[in-house]
């Protein structure tokens, strides 16, 4: 269910849950700034989200709050993973949903990094 991305920052999310290791993820990078690991409802043969550490609800949010030391390091941190998995050479998709009209379900900010496949228009028509 699509969430109000202006509603304050809710601790029991599952990505909050996951930063603090009370449900398992599958990572496959870390570092101060973020985690990344494989979405389990996977929409793409690669789905790769990546968070930051820090307590942010949307990118919005993240942009306007967040230090330039975190906004660095997790762009750095999304890069650095579609690097490592191999995906520049074929391409991949990054997709960061923000509020209710854009489907976002949960209150932290996060990217969806998709490949595999070709992955077909920018929007589902």
């Amino acid at each position: 269910m699509p969430i109000d991305a202006t509603k304050p920052y809710d601790d029991q999310n599952i990505f909050a849950k996951i930063l603090r290791d009370e449900i398992p993820s599958s990572r496959v990078y870390e570092d101060e700034w973020a985690i990344a690991f494989h979405d389990i409802n996977a929409q793409a043969p690669i789905h790769i989200l990546v968070i930051p550490r820090g307590r942010y609800v949307s990118w919005d949010d993240f942009s306007a709050h967040g230090s330039a030391e975190e906004i660095a390091g997790f762009i750095r941190a999304v890069g650095t993973v579609a690097r490592d998995a191999g995906l520049v050479p074929r391409g991949y998709r990054l997709l960061a949903n923000t509020g209710r009209q854009a489907g976002q379900e949960v209150p932290h900010l996060h990217v969806h990094l998709f490949a595999g496949q070709p992955l077909g228009p920018m929007l589902a028509r």
